[in-house]
């Protein structure tokens, strides 16, 4: 697997378990860490919506070329 796919699938693995935080407990990590409303944090929400982005296209080849749905027939 690419490095990239690899890595933007850990942010959008963040971002989740983030939105997760603050979906059941009001939480966020992000902020927490980072300052609310800081460049930083800014700047991770911007990576993570742009690793969700790239992720599509990992996604569409699979279900293109078969493999998701043998990956379901498992």
């Amino acid at each position: 697997m690419k490095f990239i796919n690899i890595f933007t699938l850990v942010l959008v693995i963040i971002g989740g378990l983030n939105w997760g935080l603050v979906g059941l407990f009001g939480f966020d990590l992000v902020a927490a860490i980072f300052g609310a409303g800081s460049a930083f944090a800014r700047i991770i929400y911007i990576l993570v919506g742009l690793s969700a982005g790239w992720q599509i296209v990992p996604l569409f080849s699979a279900m293109g070329s078969g493999g998701f749905a043998a990956s379901q027939n498992r």
